[in-house]
């Protein structure tokens, strides 16, 4: 009896660790893993046992404030519920979740992004008890062939990676699914260093192409009241790469090309 209440507020409960059977997922494909559910010290209901894509997102921040950082979910998969579990019984699950195209980036050739913490949340709900409902594992999302190429030019020509991170928005003139967008942001080469403060390139992909957005922020030459200009302003253009087409163009070239363009003075203030 004094088991069966233990259990009741999560002690001797069963608990679940859920497994990563591929070393890296892109998105669009498929993540594929097991949940291992041990049966704690009493027979035990699951209501519901399941798996969710969570994203640390920043939230707001607008006019100087600081952003807040949140945990949003974007995919669920239902994997279990109403089944008995016995005291001590060992089950294993297993799952796939499909990754939503616009599913952020978090490594490169197996090195983790700065700044980005994308993860697959297991979520085990027992009848009247209460437990831990988060186990979260992290997740190796690297870039589809397209993304990467876009990421080796811009090292090619310069730029240096600073870090990467989620925030909750929508980009102007995209087609979007997500209500959040990455952003990698890169320090200047040396030939725009002094003209750029940063350069952040976000994607958005889709099953045939993706969505390329660069984000300039530009150095203002002069300042209204008089001298250098501190504040930058930011700028942003967007190009379509098809993966059908990627190896037919000079991605060096063309975003060389595009960032000159943005780097030319427009008037006394820019």
């Amino acid at each position: 009896m004094f088991q069966k209440v233990l259990a009741s507020f999560g002690q001797g409960g069963a608990t679940v660790d859920a497994q990563l059977l591929d070393r890296h997922v892109r998105p669009g494909g498929t993540l594929r893993g097991e949940v291992r559910l041990i049966g704690g010290q009493v027979d035990q209901e699951v209501e519901a046992l399941g798996v969710t894509l969570l994203a640390r997102v920043e939230r707001g921040g607008g006019n100087g404030a600081e952003p807040t950082l949140v945990d949003m979910p974007f995919q669920n998969v239902h994997l279990a519920g109403r089944e008995l579990v016995r005291a001590g019984a060992r089950i294993t699950v297993p799952f796939e979740v499909q990754m939503p195209w616009e599913t952020p980036i978090t490594t490169v050739f197996g090195k983790y992004l700065t700044g980005m913490a994308v993860g697959l949340q297991t979520n085990l709900n027992l009848a009247r008890t209460v437990v831990d409902p988060q186990d979260v594992d992290a997740i190796p999302i690297e870039p589809v062939p397209a993304q990467h190429r876009v990421l080796d030019a811009m090292s090619r020509l310069g730029f240096q990676f600073r870090s990467a991170n989620l925030v909750q928005d929508r980009v102007d003139g995209a087609e979007q699914q997500l209500p959040f967008f990455q952003e990698v942001d890169f320090a200047p080469s040396p030939a725009f260093a002094p003209v750029f403060n940063e350069v952040a390139v976000t994607f958005l992909a889709r099953p045939r192409d993706v969505q390329v957005v660069l984000d300039v922020n530009k150095r203002v030459r002069v300042a209204k009241g008089g001298g250098l200009g501190g504040r930058g302003r930011a700028m942003v253009g967007m190009f379509v790469v098809e993966y059908a087409a990627l190896g037919r163009t000079n991605w060096e070239q063309q975003i060389e090309g595009w960032l000159r363009e943005v780097a030319k003075p427009r008037g006394i203030f820019d």
